[in-house]
């Protein structure tokens, strides 16, 4: 049984597909325009591929341009769901002045769907009219009249993050720079200001996984207050980018071979961001790749 549902409606143009958008991102499954005689048969319908389980909540979007639409009849179907058969049901309902919603229409130059042949202003107005028992009936209401897609899209995240999945799946690579930056990156640090372990011959065979040249990295002076700013910076960010609704998060960790440095260092941060609450997923892109002399540049001067 799904755990919740919300149904999503309100005046058009109110911003109704921006909250479906983002509650989608969030993690819940969207319906638009469902006819709500279906909605039992959506109920009882086999989960989708990749869903996790039966818990996922249910975002279901109508309005004057969905068939059948009675409002009447809406709220007393959604009181017979959840009277009946205990389904925890909420409304929320976009409204939005009609000068506001003027300008919407008048900017898009789209047509409004009550008025095709008149004036945007008479098809908001009846539309108001119409929607009215919804609007009574919604135990949630946002008026998007000072309102952008994107601020809206902040409330929806605010209101209903704890309802949904809406961490953004956090990867961390390391690579080397010889063979190229890792496409998609969101942040690149370059770790190759680090003594480098390929330089000498007990190490080079190793990799960042193994303690000797972990314990090599970590003995360079520079080493502990890099790794303290780049983690922090990370805790930081990672929260924003959460707020901002960021769906993927990928941070690459780069030396010149990728297997010694960027290897050790994301170890160490993707262990750090664990204890912090993240849930990072570990990727050594170049990890078996030869070592080769030409690729690392001559060493470092002693």
């Amino acid at each position: 049984m799904t755990k919740d549902i919300l149904l999503v409606t309100g005046l058009s143009g109110a911003g109704k597909s921006t909250v479906l958008k983002t509650l989608e991102d969030l993690g819940w499954e969207v319906v638009d325009n469902l006819p709500l005689v279906l909605l039992d048969r959506l109920l009882d319908a086999p989960l989708a591929a990749g869903a996790a389980d039966d818990s996922q909540p249910l975002a279901i979007g109508i309005g004057a341009r969905t068939r059948d639409f009675d409002p009447t009849r809406i709220v007393e179907r959604i009181r017979s769901l959840r009277d009946d058969h205990g389904l925890d049901i909420g409304m929320l309902f976009l409204d939005c002045s009609g000068a506001e919603l003027e300008r919407r229409y008048s900017e898009t130059r789209r047509r409004h769907p009550l008025a095709p042949d008149r004036p945007a202003g008479d098809g908001i107005a009846r539309e108001r009219e119409l929607l009215r028992p919804l609007r009574d009936w919604a135990n949630r209401l946002i008026d998007t009249t000072d309102l952008t897609a994107n601020a809206l899209a902040q409330q929806v995240r605010t209101t209903f993050a704890g309802h949904g999945r809406d961490a953004p799946v956090l990867s961390i690579q390391s690579f080397g720079f010889a063979r190229g930056l890792p496409r998609n990156a969101d942040l690149v640090f370059d770790m190759r200001f680090l003594r480098n372990p390929h330089w000498d011959p007990v190490l080079r065979p190793g990799t960042g996984l193994d303690a000797d040249v972990a314990a090599y990295v970590a003995a360079d002076p520079a080493y502990p207050a890099a790794m303290e700013q780049i983690g922090g910076l990370l805790e930081l960010l990672l929260p924003r980018y959460r707020a901002e609704g960021k769906s993927y998060v990928s941070v690459a960790i780069g030396c010149t071979g990728g297997r010694h440095r960027s290897v050790h260092v994301t170890e160490r941060l993707a262990d750090r961001l664990r204890k912090a609450g993240f849930s990072p997923t570990i990727t050594h892109r170049d990890l078996g790749a030869a070592p080769q002399d030409s690729l690392e540049g001559p060493p470092a001067s002693k």
